[in-house]
């Protein structure tokens, strides 16, 4: 066997090889045939005519996420930087159209992205982009499908994931925030005062009316002992004048006993002598006989006649007689 033959198996043999190849799973791979398409073949194991065949390119058939970021202007007149995160796949059926039709897939996204974006944004103020940025994400969608759909991609998704606007913007909005939240919570804080100082009146008016209740009860029991106790001591002898001025002899002592208890009290009575008490007696016993006096002269006084006119005579209160009554001269 000579070299010639053993380089030509040699050959065969490279030519075999190179005649299968294998295609991964959500790949799919365009041959042509002297550069001119011939077929996609899918994943496995595949074959191709040596020299006469190539394969032209891979396509991937997984979804792949392309981001973009933009500037543009809102309608307030506040730049914002926003990201647009794009979700896209090459349709399984139309390999074809994605690979000879479009060369620069990503440009082209981006190019409609930037359209759509600075399209929509100039019409909404700042604060409605972060609340409306769905129905922006919703618009590129909607655009890149019409577009893109022709050259064999399908768009999955659209996100805006990020808007971010100037820096002093973001510190001014962070302060009206701010402002804002403390606007609240000194409102919170006003009522929660109120309903204290309300609650404490509240408390303090049924105190006191708890307080005088128990005043009254007290008083009103102090009234009944003292009438008993009067009508004890009339009972050995002892007249109501003579009673009430030892009722309150016996207050007195009483009085003296609780403030001398108090070992801390620097309170000091004067006068304050052992003939204080006999003193106050006679006096208390000397001012209920005057009055007693006083008054039985008053009911013993005759009748006054009031004059007919009207002269400043004085008469009787208790006098109920009819001047026109009397006997006239």
């Amino acid at each position: 066997m000579g070299p010639f033959f053993m380089a030509i198996l040699f050959f065969g043999f490279i030519l075999l090889l190179s005649s299968f190849f294998t295609v991964k799973q959500q790949t799919a791979v365009v041959v042509e045939r002297f550069g001119r398409f011939l077929s996609i073949r899918n994943s496995g194991l595949q074959l191709k005519i040596p020299i006469i065949d190539r394969i032209a390119g891979r396509v991937n058939l997984k979804i792949q996420q392309l981001d973009v970021m933009i500037e543009t202007q809102t309608k307030d007149n506040v730049f914002i930087k926003m990201k647009v995160s794009v979700q896209f796949k090459v349709i399984q059926e139309h390999v074809y159209e994605a690979f000879y039709k479009l060369e620069y897939p990503h440009d082209q996204i981006t190019a409609y992205v930037f359209d759509v974006v600075r399209a929509e944004v100039p019409k909404l103020i700042l604060d409605d982009v972060f609340v409306r940025k769905d129905d922006i994400a919703i618009a590129v969608k909607r655009e890149l499908n019409e577009a893109m759909m022709a050259y064999g991609y399908d768009i999955i998704n659209t996100l805006v994931t990020d808007i971010d606007p100037d820096i002093q913007v973001k510190n001014a909005m962070n302060r009206i925030n701010a402002a804002e939240r403390e606007k609240t919570a000194a409102m919170f804080e006003s009522e929660a005062q109120r309903i204290r100082i309300v609650a404490k009146a509240k408390a303090e008016a049924e105190s006191k009316k708890l307080q005088g209740q128990g005043i009254a009860d007290q008083r009103r029991e102090i009234a009944r002992g003292l009438v008993e106790s009067v009508e004890v001591l009339n009972n050995v002898g002892i007249n109501s004048q003579e009673a009430s001025a030892l009722i309150v002899i016996t207050q007195h002592y009483d009085t003296l006993q609780a403030i001398g208890a108090d070992t801390n009290s620097n309170l000091i009575l004067l006068p304050n002598s052992p003939q204080a008490a006999s003193d106050m007696l006679n006096s208390m016993v000397t001012s209920f006989t005057a009055s007693n006096i006083i008054g039985e002269q008053m009911k013993n006084q005759p009748k006054r006649v009031k004059s007919k006119n009207h002269n400043a005579i004085d008469y009787n209160p208790s006098d109920t007689s009819n001047p026109e009554d009397e006997v006239k001269p």
